[in-house]
């Protein structure tokens, strides 16, 4: 994926998910944690530098922390020095939604799990080669699991 795709899907679709999840505001506080609610619910960020997964590179799979999709690898992650965990692709290509996000003044491309609609973080055109991108993904909104 490349950037000009990124913005062809903020702004004329995302691919299917494999599934939907839908639950209530009631069920998604039973699940998580306040943080974790306050992130992917609400569209929250933690502080940089913060996360549990922010410079941390052990091998396995990042999921989502609300429904388990599969979101990231560790092979693509990479220390970007934002102060957020940092990605150069998602696992699949339907894996991530692209919502054009024009809050606080600026415009940028916000990522949620395509699955259940989690607040993830946002994506931007400064990352490494060769895609260009960095996903820069709440510590709180993601679960790494361990290959074994």
């Amino acid at each position: 994926m490349t950037w000009k795709d990124i913005i062809h899907f903020a702004t004329h679709g995302n691919p299917t998910p494999d599934k939907i999840i839908v639950k209530t505001d009631q069920e998604w506080k039973a699940q998580l944690t306040p943080e974790q609610y306050q992130i992917t619910r609400l569209k929250g960020t933690e502080r940089a530098f913060t996360g549990a997964h922010c410079s941390t590179f052990e091998t396995g799979k990042y999921t989502c922390i609300c429904c388990n999709t599969p979101l990231f690898d560790s092979t693509i992650k990479f220390n970007s020095s934002s102060g957020w965990p940092s990605f150069t692709q998602p696992i699949k290509e339907n894996a991530i939604k692209y919502i054009r996000d024009t809050s606080h003044g600026m415009v940028r491309v916000e990522i949620v799990c395509n699955t259940c609609e989690a607040h993830l973080g946002h994506v931007f055109p400064d990352g490494p080669k060769p895609s260009g991108l960095r996903f820069c993904v709440n510590s709180a909104s993601i679960q790494l699991e361990k290959n074994e």
